[in-house]
């Protein structure tokens, strides 16, 4: 019951019992009703103020009621800050309107002051609230797309860090590019054929690391190309390599199989599709960034491109490992499987040898520490690389004809004999010999063949151990 004109505080007649007197607040009817035992014509004190009434009770509090009282406020403005702020807006929305309209509201302000208060106050609340809201419930930020293969600051060993970009999950054999250049290393087979890989070290060249100002992966030709021909892309010629029991989608496509992770020494399950194909994934021994610090910026297009698809230097591991290699160099990263570092490391070898990539002087240290242990660990040879020519052996010299008996009485002029002419040295296989399949090899007279000899091709060698047709 009010109006624009309501009247000033005071005892007036309960407009719901006519027979009783009742205290106006100025604003609404209050609880309070006039004793019955005033006198008449007196004036009768206002009733009790109710927040006088409240505060007596507050003061009563003792110190640790108000602790644990400011304790559970706290507790319940960091953790509800979102139903606070959203309760403080209420209520300042509401104590403006109380103070705008000048009239009673839900919440029954006694006073403008009281409304203005507990705007100042509300606000302070929401703004608090608002602030905690945002720290304690962030709004999930959007996902950064995924970068190329980059190289990222030196470490304290010189040693480059690129963060490694996911192998593509969706390379079919009919979007596989072919390449169109020529396959090329720096080195022929001299470099690894029948030599250790501790030797090998020893013959590559130490200096310290390039800048790795101009690289990109472009710099290295299309990603997984089929730089073999075979008509498959270098991904599903290395998964289905490494995999055990690879089951294909037609002629190349691998879709899944088992990986013995060569990293970690465990099994990892690959199945092609969106969430799963990641757990495999492949990896350059010796990683692209490395590379490129170490001589590749000075290599050819194609040789760049040979590079990054030999299979000597690519490997299906799993993606734990793959992440935390990160494409580092032997000083700042070894396969945890320790009775793989030795084959690792010599394959890291064998690739420098092949290409005419130097190395860090820690690099270096690391790579002898491994194969110090493993002395007779044997290389591997890139299946482009040149063969190496070797001379033909001299002919042997003529022998000298035994003199002949003289006659007697009679001197016969001596014939010397001819000497017979060396032996013609077998044919060389031409060096760009092709066999379809083996039995072309063997009809050929060819088979075995192993890699770096003419005519070999991982599909001729289907158990990959580098001898085909065998």
């Amino acid at each position: 019951m009010t109006s624009p004109t309501s009247p000033p505080p005071g005892w007036f007649t309960d407009p719901e019992d006519p027979t009783r007197t009742r205290w106006w607040d100025g604003a609404q009817w209050t609880e309070h009703l006039m004793p019955a035992s005033v006198p008449p014509g007196s004036s009768p004190t206002p009733p009790p103020h109710a927040d006088g009434e409240k505060a007596s009770w507050l003061r009563r509090l003792p110190k640790w009621a108000w602790i644990v009282g400011g304790l559970v406020a706290v507790v319940i403005l960091v953790f509800l800050a979102p139903l606070v702020a959203l309760f403080a807006l209420v209520v300042l929305i509401t104590a403006i309107v109380a103070v705008s309209r000048k009239t009673p509201t839900w919440l029954r302000f006694r006073s403008n002051g009281i409304a203005a208060a507990a705007i100042a106050a509300s606000a302070v609340v929401f703004v608090v609230a608002g602030m905690l809201s945002g720290v304690i419930y962030p709004s999930p930020k959007t996902p950064v797309a995924a970068q190329s293969e980059q190289p990222a600051s030196r470490a304290a060993v010189a040693s480059p860090t690129p963060t490694p970009s996911p192998t593509p999950d969706d390379v079919d054999v009919a979007a596989a590019a072919s390449f169109t250049g020529t396959t090329a290393t720096v080195a022929d087979t001299a470099a690894t054929d029948g030599r250790s890989a501790r030797a090998i070290l020893d013959t590559l060249t130490v200096r310290a690391a390039a800048s790795d100002s101009g690289f990109s992966r472009a710099q290295f030709g299309q990603s997984w190309l089929d730089v073999d021909r075979n008509g498959c892309d270098t991904r599903n010629d290395t998964l289905g390599r490494d995999l055990k029991n690879p089951v294909r989608s037609g002629s190349c496509k691998v879709t899944s199989g088992q990986l013995a992770d060569p990293y970690t020494g465990t099994t990892v399950a690959f199945t092609r599709g969106p969430g799963t194909s990641k757990l495999v994934q492949i990896d350059h021994v010796v990683s692209l960034s490395n590379a490129w610090q170490s001589g590749a910026q000075h290599l050819s297009a194609d040789q760049r491109a040979t590079f990054a698809n030999d299979a000597i230097n690519v490997l299906a591991v799993g993606s734990d490992a793959y992440g935390a290699k990160n494409g580092r160099d032997a000083s700042a990263w070894l396969p945890a499987n320790a009775g793989y570092q030795c084959a690792y490391v010599a394959r890291q070898v064998s690739v420098k040898a092949m290409y005419g990539l130097s190395v860090t002087q820690n690099e270096r240290d690391a790579m002898a520490r491994v194969l110090d242990g493993c002395a007779d660990q044997g290389s591997v040879t890139s299946q482009y690389a040149l063969k190496a020519v070797v001379p033909p052996p001299a002919a042997p010299a003529p022998a000298e004809p035994a003199p002949a008996d003289p006659a007697p009485f009679v001197e016969a002029p001596v014939q010397e004999a001819e000497p017979e002419a060396p032996a013609e040295p077998a044919p060389a296989p031409p060096a760009n010999a092709y066999y379809a399949n083996c039995k072309e090899a063997r009809a050929a007279g060819a088979a075995p063949i192993r890699v770096g000899e003419p005519g070999y091709s991982r599909k001729l060698d289907r158990d990959g151990d580098g001898i085909a047709c065998e």
